[in-house]
């Protein structure tokens, strides 16, 4: 069968909707809560609306507005039956109509961000406001913790190896980490702890490998939270909130030396 001919392929509401029920289905079989799924669900949709902003506003800001080179042309797809031979290298980059293509991007890309906003919100369950007014921020929930283990896991592993101390911990840890952050900062926690990570690794690495497993420092001890995963997290909120991961770490009842233990041995950042 000859595909040439068919142009673009853009799919339709309900074959999106069949995608999403098939998918929901699936991962209920293997035993994810439905709203668990729903939300993991809304979070990639609210990714991939964020993704097609930030590329709109990259187009929107580049001279005159124009797409970025190899860009196919609104007909065709690279066969040359574009304006511009279906490939935008070719558009006039200072003629008459170079402001409205600016401008018509800006608008598109204004109204991808809303639209990413709205769909991060509602797949967090948040208000407009992502911080606490007049009500607390929920408690840390399952798929938060989760996520926040999937993200701080590959950045331990970078430095050190697992060790044998006791799993739960992380999870008590991270629970009081994400407890200094509202729900859609949750969200995008795994973005903010890479940013981090790239900028310390270097003391990261002389940090582990000082203090962490396979060092000469025991396992129990001042030093212990450096033989959790969860290390990673805490060191980014003692350098990004430090009063309120104290706050959290005191109400968890979580030992104060692990805090004290962290600083001492250089925190890349700590503050407080």
């Amino acid at each position: 069968m000859n595909t040439a001919g068919e142009g673009r392929q853009h799919l339709d509401t309900i074959s999106v909707l069949t995608a999403k029920r098939t998918l929901l289905q699936l991962l209920a079989r293997a035993g994810v809560h439905s709203a668990d799924a729903e939300e993991l669900i809304g979070l990639v949709e609210a990714g991939v609306l964020a993704v097609a902003h930030r590329e709109i506003a990259g187009v929107a800001e580049s001279p005159a507005g124009t797409p970025p080179a190899g860009t196919p042309g609104p007909e065709g797809e690279g066969d040359g039956s574009g304006p511009y031979g279906g490939d935008r290298r070719g558009a006039d980059e200072s003629g008459p109509y170079a402001a409205g293509r600016r401008d018509g991007a800006r608008a598109v890309a204004d109204a991808l961000g809303a639209l990413a906003d709205r769909a991060l919100r509602e797949a967090v369950g948040a208000g407009d406001a992502d911080g606490p007014a007049d009500e607390a921020w929920p408690p840390v929930g399952r798929m938060e913790l989760e996520r926040a283990k999937v993200a701080v896991l590959p950045h331990y592993l970078t430095f050190t190896e697992l060790s044998d101390l006791d799993p739960e911990v992380s999870e008590q840890v991270l629970t009081a980490v994400l407890g200094t952050m509202g729900p859609r900062q949750r969200a995008a926690y795994a973005g903010r702890l890479a940013g981090y990570v790239e900028d310390h690794r270097a003391e990261l690495e002389r940090l582990f490998a000082a203090y962490g497993p396979g060092s000469p420092i025991a396992i129990h001890g001042r030093y212990s939270l450096l033989h959790s995963p969860a290390s990673v997290a805490v060191m980014e909120r003692l350098a990004t909130a430090p009063a309120a991961l104290r706050e959290e770490w005191d109400a968890a009842e979580l030992p104060p030396a692990w805090l004290d233990g962290l600083t001492t041995a250089g925190a890349p950042g700590a503050r407080g």
